[in-house]
């Protein structure tokens, strides 16, 4: 069975191990969407991971929908990535973009935009926005043209993101964000091929963003059957395995699967499927597991996956990587900071003493 702590090649770069800082929206970004000083700092700190994948940057104004998302389409925005790029990798570390369009979960108030979807289908319930939570409005259908203008928005995102530093991207096509409404039945109700093949988007989408940033520089972040903002999805079993199956000839890095427990028929039928790189975080629940996630993930590389990612075990323990390799105790994160903020809850979480011990015998 595949080791967590052993090296394994993800396209042109060798991952020092099989820890994947999963992305997670930390909301701190200024109102130009531009990450800070304390961005650089945070994802330095967790420069062991085998790889890190930021929070997701929307790739137009459109994409955002919270306040404090950072962005990848302006030059500003650029600049302040590639002071977290330049961090990292100072710090020894791999580090790629997620980029996230969140299609119908957006409000105007947050960005001055009516948000925009496959199909005018309202999500219920409330989104948080500067002015309190509010409801969810129903979004514009894109226009067939628009659907391609997007994609050009992703594939532009993308080639900035590599100027800016990134070894690469990752697209967010799960947690009911746009790619995902496109996947879905409930979602997508369109009379265009982009309907008739809830597929094309998606892979559409990559090819555009394999050719912008390198094939093995892009991955795919999937969440089967996730009923994350009003989704109601059913035939994941068909569609996601057909998915896999028609990425295969882009040569994409990987294919990130979240939500989805392993040995189940949909694992099996997606792995069987895609022929590249797996990574997967685990199902865990909603409490915070005392391993971090740690026995689901060794239970996923039994079953075919090749990179486990971590969330909130990253998010709470900067060391993650030598606090599992040495059987130190994990820090648990605190959820009322996980949005927006300061320092606290973001930059100033522990680091075990006993995690740090191998590194200090080697000098």
């Amino acid at each position: 069975m595949p080791d967590l702590f052993e090296p394994v090649r993800l396209g042109r770069l060798l991952l020092p191990n099989r820890l994947v800082m999963a992305p997670m929206t930390r909301s701190r970004a200024d109102r130009r969407g531009v990450p800070g000083p304390e961005t650089a700092r945070y994802y330095a700190q967790r420069a062991t991971a085998g790889l890190i994948v930021t929070e997701g940057a929307q790739p137009s104004p459109a994409g955002q929908g919270y306040p404090g998302t950072p962005g990848l389409h302006t030059d500003r925005q650029a600049e302040g990535w590639r002071a977290v790029t330049d961090a990292v990798h100072a710090a020894g570390g791999r580090i790629f973009a997620q980029l996230m369009h969140v299609g119908r979960i957006g409000h105007p108030s947050v960005n001055g935009l009516r948000p925009v979807a496959p199909s005018p289908v309202r999500a219920a319930g409330r989104i948080f926005t500067l002015d309190g939570r509010r409801d969810l409005p129903v979004p514009r259908e894109l226009t067939t043209g628009e659907v391609r203008e997007t994609i050009a928005d992703f594939a532009r995102a993308a080639r900035r993101a590599v100027d800016a530093g990134f070894d690469g991207v990752e697209l967010h096509g799960g947690n009911g964000y746009l790619i995902h409404q496109f996947l879905c039945s409930a979602t997508n109700r369109r009379g265009d091929p982009y309907g008739r093949d809830r597929v094309r988007f998606p892979v559409e989408l990559c090819e555009a963003v394999a050719e912008a940033a390198g094939g093995d520089r892009v991955g795919l972040r999937l969440t089967p059957g996730n009923p994350c903002n009003d989704m109601t999805e059913d035939g994941a079993g068909e569609i996601y395995p057909a998915l896999a199956a028609a990425l295969a000839p882009a040569g994409l890095g990987y294919l990130h699967l979240a939500g989805v427990a392993a040995g189940t028929p949909l694992a099996g039928g997606i792995r069987r499927a895609w022929p590249g790189v797996l990574v997967v975080a685990p199902s865990t629940g909603g409490a915070f597991p005392a391993d971090g996630g740690r026995a689901e993930g060794e239970r996923w590389l039994r079953h075919g996956a090749d990179l486990v990612a971590f969330g909130r075990a990253f998010l709470a323990n900067p060391d993650l990587v030598e606090r599992m390799r040495s059987g130190a105790a994990l820090n648990r994160p605190d959820p009322a900071t996980y949005y927006g903020g300061g320092e606290q809850g973001y930059t100033d979480y522990s680091v075990s003493s006993a995690a740090r011990l191998p590194a200090a015998r080697r000098g």
